[in-house]
Order: C-alpha cells, then structure tokens, then sequence
C-alpha cells in the first residue's frame, strides 16, 4: 500500500508559533507511523498540495478574532480548486490565541463544512501567554492524525 500524506499547513509568524508547527511536524514523523509529512505555510500552499495529501493539519493564530490573513489567503486561493476532490478528507485544527479562540473556530468549521472536510476531534485553542505544554499538545494532535490516516481509521 501507498505511503499516505499529510499536509501540515502552518502559519508561524513568531518564535512561539514555530516551535508549534515543528512539533506538529515530529508529531506527525513519529517513528511508529509510516506517513510522508509536509510542513508548509500558508502562502506557499498550492491548491495541488491539498489535491496530492490525505489529511490536513491547520494551525494558524487568531487575529482580531479571526484566523490570520495568510491562513484566509489560502483558504481563498485553494477552495473552489480543491472542492469536489477533496470531500471528506481528515482535518485538524490547532489555534493560537491570546484570549479566545472562538470566532477563528467559528470561521473555520464553517469554511470546512463547505470543504465536506471530516474534523477528527475539536479544535484544539491554545490560549492564554504562552505555556510549554502548547508544544505537547500540537505534537498529540498530530501523532493522533497522522496514526489514524495511516490505520484507515479516518
């Protein structure tokens, strides 16, 4: 059987947010899990990218009670390409958010219900000032994905 792929998308504008794309990224390179991970940002993320994976890790920030612009530019660059061939493919999600987190999840289910994209759990917000534990759980979040795509369990 194929290898499966999983596309981490990752909007890391900060030392913080880089930390938590490189532990989505390990997480999902976990030794035990036979996945080929890519790790890009949102404006390098191309409507073929999304087309060639399997699943799709998203982290992003909130700002202004939104998910990041970069995040919204893809969104907008790759939806309507990406549409009728990606339906009910496995999708996480990770927010960084100093307060909430709400609004950017608000906009996000709604974007992904639109997509037929199949949530694995609920998105995970990291809120509040910054906790070393933000990096743990980015990382499960991943293993979980990326060990469930490999075992046909999403």
């Amino acid at each position: 059987m194929a290898t499966k792929t999983l596309l981490i998308v990752a909007h890391a504008p900060s030392p913080n947010t880089e930390k938590l794309a490189q532990a989505a990224y390990g997480g999902a390179n976990h030794p035990d899990i036979d996945m080929d991970v890519i790790l890009k940002s949102p404006q390098d993320t191309q409507p073929e990218d999304v087309l060639a994976a399997d699943a799709l890790l998203l982290g992003t920030t909130e700002n202004l009670a939104y998910m990041a612009g970069l995040t919204k530019d893809f969104f907008d660059r790759c939806y309507y390409s990406v549409l009728e061939e990606k339906q009910g493919m496995p999708f996480a999600l990770y927010i960084r958010a100093g307060q909430d987190g709400t609004g950017t999840k608000r906009a996000l289910q709604t974007i992904t219900t639109g997509l037929r994209w199949e949530w694995i759990q609920e998105a995970l917000i990291l809120r509040g000032d910054w906790q070393e534990t933000f990096s743990e759980q980015v990382e499960e979040l991943a293993m979980t994905l990326a060990a469930g795509v490999e075992a046909g369990i999403y």
